[in-house]
């Protein structure tokens, strides 16, 4: 056997310096022919500079081959000089070029060209071997590749006549090489070697691991199809007999207790004929099919939903209008428009018997009692309730179901629930329903579309069950924070009522009559005779809550009966003797809860120039705000601190121009902003502010710091205002009086576009206010500035 084949003669022709194409997914080994898809704009350039100079090339493969455009780093040093036998310019711009590996080379070091990779190369050229190891070497790789071959389907036999017709060491050694099936960077391990002993080894290291994985490959095969023999085997016995059976009569009545089982779901469910129908037919299919079938486990789980989701169960209704309401009454304070609309459809249901109504969402801020509510509704009913929390849902199948396509396959929340209920007209609160969001799994909200619309949901087809079901007797209510998160069709089907949140007075209510109770009784001072007064619960409410909830305040009060528990326990150890009257003032509040997390906002002592006090709404309930402005010689410009939204910067811009057009008619000097910067600033300056209703506001406070005339400390005010002096409706004013009122503000004026809103404004609220409606801006002012009495002169006349 002759150890190369190399013509030394080429070494000679091969330049020191050579153009370098980088190959993507593939190494090319010395004494190999192959055709090379050229593309880059650089590798197209080295093969051009190739075809015009030497023809030789060096071919080095990439190490990511992902990287579109390659550094030298990203090159491996080790390579196959080669010469282009031949150019095919194809019709897109690729050239295809046919390569001919002639010697292992390395990079010594790249050179500088900014057209393609240049670079030095060292050519690798065989050393002086043992001729004996590298026959033996040799004869071992012959039996391997050999075993390969016959092992690997996807190698052609020609490939080991070819191999068998080599007779030089090194071609046997990289013609293995190209014909492994393995990785680029497997293969390129075998050109870093510099010598034939350390390549035949490593091409045996890697030809004998491929055979191990091969014959692992084969052994489980082979037990697999075993498997699959006894299964079908199995079944083909089974399917035998029951012919048998079936021609001899007998067979049909033995129906194991499985199946027994199934037929009195069955008929116990009342399902609708064309389903009962598919389900039997599913059961049959489920007797032919073997139990170590996968099939079976899917079929037995389907089986199993059908004849275990409420198909005519239901619960009767209380009717009964009083109840209702006594219930409702019970279990939540205020809340008057929900109560009422459920009172109206309890009314609407005694008439009917049936209907199919709209479907109600109940949006407020989080712990206002939306679903607690949707509870209460349930208990007045005597229906089941199932609560769903959609918050985070993103899967489509997370409503409809999965269809039954493998083993974990299973309905939607939507049957789910209905499985859970037991009946077909349960309470279902569909909690959250604004933070549904949709991904590459589909939109649940669109789902969502057909469950929410009556003149649909009576044929609701969920992917597993694969059939209709009935879900227009089930009472589905909503939840929200945000209306305006919810799509507009899915908006569409439900009916708003809004929950905006407690105020005060109801607070106190809530925390007498429901948390007190509830927290003595949690806490285990139920008997133990302690009381809240209602300066104690005032406190809390104000002073460390702030919420339009009572989720902090309760907190809070079991923060107090923790410690009234702690006190009263310490008191007994001590004195061996349980005290007669525990009470929870003011005192112990503060005791208790420590320093005041908020303070209570209270009216200015004293007219002040340039100062006016404003009201304004919060998620948390309504406040006083102030609004103070000075007027600086300087530039013509007006500066707006405090943190001002743009709409409420707008509002300021706005006042500035009424008062600056009808300055004559206000005595206020045309030429008042000459040469004069006007700063407007909203205290609490962390606290980002919006809206237009702070437009009035903004109006006093800048003609009280240009007239110099101070403005009443006890006045608030509340409207957005157009260039033309009109005042224009505003929200929040049941929040907006309470704070007012709270503040210590005897006169408020509204627009009066909102006089109407006082008729739904509890009593409570509008004690001690005088409630001035104004419609425009001149209307306010003998309201905010006091009138002083101008001195009388007396003009004599000269004798």
């Amino acid at each position: 056997m002759r150890k190369s084949s190399i013509d030394y003669s080429i070494v000679e022709d091969i330049p020191q310096v050579l153009p370098v194409l980088p190959l993507r997914d593939n190494v090319i080994f010395p004494y190999m022919i192959f055709p090379v898809l050229v593309g880059r704009e650089q590798s197209i350039e080295a093969a051009n500079y190739s075809i015009d100079s030497s023809k030789f090339i060096f071919l080095a493969t990439q190490k990511n081959a992902d990287v579109e455009d390659p550094t030298q780093d990203d090159i491996y040093r080790e390579g196959t000089i080669a010469r282009i036998i031949q150019i095919l310019k194809l019709p897109n711009g690729l050239l295809k070029i046919l390569v001919d590996g002639l010697l292992q080379g390395r990079i010594k070091k790249f050179k500088k060209n900014d057209e393609f990779f240049e670079a030095e190369i060292e050519t690798v050229l065989p050393e002086e071997e043992n001729k004996r190891e590298i026959n033996a070497l040799v004869r071992q790789m012959n039996k391997a590749f050999k075993e390969y071959v016959k092992m690997n389907k996807n190698i052609p036999g020609e490939a080991l006549s070819a191999y068998e017709n080599i007779d030089e060491a090194d071609r046997k050694l990289y013609y293995v090489a190209a014909n492994i099936a393995q990785s680029i960077e497997i293969k390129q391990s075998i050109l870093e070697q510099t010598s034939l002993k350390s390549q035949l080894y490593e091409v045996m290291r890697i030809l004998n691991s491929e055979i191990d994985i091969l014959k692992m490959e084969k052994e489980i095969e082979g037990k697999v199809h075993e498997n699959i023999s006894k299964a079908q085997r199995k079944f083909i016995i089974q399917e035998q007999i029951r012919i048998l059976n079936e021609e001899l009569g007998e067979g049909e009545e033995d129906v194991s207790p499985e199946f027994a089982k199934f037929y009195e779901k069955i008929e116990k469910a009342k399902m609708p004929k064309e389903i009962k129908a598919k389900t039997i037919e599913e059961i049959n299919k489920l007797k032919k099919i073997p139990s170590s079938s996968p099939e079976s486990t899917v079929l037995r789980n389907y089986i199993d939903w059908m004849v275990n989701v409420p198909w005519s169960k239901k619960t009767k209704d209380n009717l009964k209008i009083d109840n209702v309401r006594t219930i409702l009454d019970e279990d939540h304070y205020s809340l008057d428009k929900p109560k009422d609309r459920i009172v109206e459809h309890i009314a609407v249901l005694n008439l009917v018997k049936k209907m199919r109504g709209q479907i109600l969402c109940f949006v407020g801020p989080p712990g206002v009692g939306k679903t607690s509510l949707g509870k209460s509704i349930a208990r007045a009913l005597d229906r089941k309730f199932v609560r769903i929390s959609l918050g985070g849902v993103k899967d489509e199948a997370e409503i409809r179901g999965h269809r039954r396509t493998y083993i974990g396959s299973m309905p939607g929340k939507i049957i789910q629930s209905m499985k859970r209920a037991g009946t077909v007209n349960p309470v279902i609160l569909l909690d959250e329903i604004d933070k549904m969001s949709a991904d590459f799994r589909g939109d649940p909200s669109s789902a969502m579309l057909e469950v929410l619309d009556p003149e649909q949901n009576h044929t609701f087809n969920d992917h597993y069950l694969d059939v209709d079901y009935d879900l227009s007797q089930v009472m589905f209510i909503t939840t929200a924070n945000v209306k305006y998160n919810i799509p507009l069709p899915l908006l569409d089907r439900m009916e708003i009522i809004d929950l905006p949140g407690y105020l005060e007075h109801e607070k106190v209510q809530i925390a007498k009559r429901h948390i007190i109770p509830k927290q003595l009784t949690a806490h285990g001072l139920e008997d133990k005779k302690v009381k809240f007064n209602d300066e104690a619960i005032g406190k809390v409410i104000s002073q460390y809550t702030k919420e339009a909830g009572v989720r902090n305040l309760e907190r809070e009060v079991a923060s107090l009966c923790r410690k009234t528990a702690r006190d009263y326990v310490a008191k007994i150890d001590k004195t061996q003797k349980a005290p007669a009257r525990v009470l929870i003032d003011e005192a112990k509040v503060e005791k208790y809860l420590g320093v005041p997390k908020f303070r209570v906002q209270k009216k200015k002592d004293s007219a002040t120039v340039g100062s006016v006090t404003g009201l304004a709404w919060t998620s948390v309930g309504g406040e006083i705000l102030h609004v103070d402005v000075n007027i600086m010689n300087g530039m013509e410009k007006l500066t707006l601190t405090g943190q001002l939204g743009d709409v409420m910067k707008e509002s300021a811009v706005a006042a500035l121009s009424y008062l600056r057009s009808n300055a004559k008619e206000l005595k206020l000097g045309v030429n008042f902003h000459k040469n004069k910067e006007i700063h407007i600033h909203l205290p609490e300056g962390a606290i980002p502010k919006d809206g237009p209703s702070a437009g009035i506001t903004m109006t006093m406070a800048l003609y009280s710091a240009i007239s110099g005339k101070p403005a009443k400390s006890d006045v608030a005010m509340t409207g957005e205002i157009t260039l033309r002096g009109n005042v224009l409706a505003i929200g929040g004013l049941n929040e907006k009086l309470l704070a007012a009122q709270q503040s210590g503000i005897k006169t408020v004026l509204i627009p009066k576009d909102n006089e109407k809103d006082l008729i739904e404004i509890p009593k409570e609220i509008k004690d001690g206010l005088e409630i001035i409606p104004i419609e425009f801006i001149k209307d306010a002012f003998k309201y905010v500035f006091p009138r002083t009495r101008a001195k009388r002169t007396v003009t004599r006349k000269k004798k």
